[in-house]
């Protein structure tokens, strides 16, 4: 309950990322936050205030002019009643409003009147988003003080169009939160992680490769979630779609010698959770020129040699990590897979899932995984997989505290 006693406003203006807020709304309140929404009245097109009413537990606000909210001058009361004001989504609409001072409506009113914290998580189309206009509305509102989360890259919902212009997820949402409304020291400030994400790709020819159905985004949430607790976080990433997390330092491989190069030279270092699927071959002489299909002849045959295991590199190191954390991606015996790995590679957990097809975890956005270390094996729920991420970083925490307990 890490917002225990925390009161959010919570401003949801026009956009069809407007649905977000509902599942924002679920979790802010399930860390303890009291949420007071406010909706615009292009934001009630996209999602009810009934809705949003049932899941905030708490009366929605709508009219600048109401004559019951307003007989105290309610929108005062508002915009001073709370620990932080989160506005999801910010459309480029209402950032220019900000910008500029307007209020000539009850959310604009509310936030020229507040002096409270204000965090913005903007959505809107790639074009708006790019245009100057609302570049030069951003930084104006990044020197008044408003901080931001996102936008993302990604697909938007409305247009098919791909670009930054899509709202930060619920969870990286409520991860700014707590970091603008929790200034304490972080439980991993002034130590060092190395992450690696992703698949890799070991080729065969200029064209084809050897590679796997790895997504990345596992790994890079991980990245993401130990440095949210304070972590200096490196991510060794192989070829993804995803975004590189903020607040990381991303360096950008494809082959598995590449990855382990790169995973061994940013060493000592205090953590090591390697989640990247690393082909376990190679092709032992990839070819300089694409190979020919010739007619009636048979396939070439690929001569495999074995890639270097970047986690018994690690695990063994002289060097090594105070914490390091394996990835076992299984499709039978999980658990009995795991535990071995536990032993072989010289690991501290294992976070064991099982990716065969049926569970359509492998590329996903989902995990269901059993964290093994030599004390026993603990099963966790089906989670999204930046929960996953949230609840390994503080258990990484907690392990490395224990450590170097005096």
């Amino acid at each position: 309950m890490v917002l225990s006693g925390k009161r959010i406003l919570l401003i949801i203006s026009g956009g069809i990322a407007a649905y977000k807020s509902l599942d924002l709304i679920r979790r802010l309140r399930e860390r303890g936050a009291e949420v007071r929404p406010v909706m615009t009245r292009a934001a009630q097109e996209f999602v009810t205030p009934l809705a949003v009413g049932a899941l905030s537990a708490s009366h929605v606000y709508v009219d600048l002019f109401s004559r019951e909210d307003e007989q105290d001058v309610g929108h005062i009361r508002l915009a001073r009643d709370c620990d932080l004001i989160l506005v999801a989504p910010a459309t480029a609409d209402l950032m220019a409003k900000m910008a500029h001072g307007l209020a000539d409506d009850l959310a604009s009113a509310v936030l020229l009147a507040t002096n409270r914290p204000v965090l913005l998580a903007p959505a809107m189309n790639p074009q708006m988003w790019a245009n100057p206009a609302t570049r030069r509305n951003r930084a104006t509102l990044e020197a008044d003080g408003r901080h931001f989360i996102g936008p993302m890259a990604g697909e938007m919902a409305e247009s098919g169009e791909a670009g930054i212009g899509r709202m930060a997820e619920p969870l990286e949402i409520v991860s700014a939160v707590i970091t603008i409304l929790d200034p304490a020291p972080k439980p991993l400030a002034g130590r060092t992680a190395i992450v690696t994400s992703g698949p890799t790709h070991e080729p065969i020819d200029p064209v084809r490769y050897i590679a796997n159905r790895s997504s990345g985004r596992q790994g890079h949430a991980i990245a993401a979630a130990l440095a949210k607790l304070g972590a200096d976080v490196t991510l060794v990433s192989g070829p993804v779609t995803i975004p590189d997390p903020q607040g990381v330092t991303t360096v950008h491989v494809e082959r598995a010698e590449e990855m382990r190069d790169a995973v061994v030279s940013r060493l000592p270092a205090d953590i090591a959770v390697m989640v990247a699927a690393v082909a376990d071959w190679r092709v032992a002489s990839s070819a300089d020129q694409k190979i020919k299909k010739q007619p009636g002849e048979a396939p070439p045959p690929l001569q495999l040699t074995e890639n270097p295991d970047i986690l018994k590199t690690v695990g063994h190191h002289e060097q090594r990590p105070k914490i390091v954390v394996g990835f076992a991606a299984e499709t039978q015996n999980v658990e009995a897979n795991g535990r071995a790995k536990l032993e072989r590679k010289g690991a501290d957990l294992i976070v064991a899932n099982d990716v065969s097809p049926e569970t359509g975890i492998m590329g996903g956005t989902r995990n269901s995984v059993r964290i093994i270390s030599h004390q026993g094996v603990e099963a966790w729920p089906d989670l999204d997989k930046d929960e996953v991420a949230t609840r390994l970083a503080l258990l990484i925490a907690d392990k490395l505290a224990e450590e170097t307990a005096p």
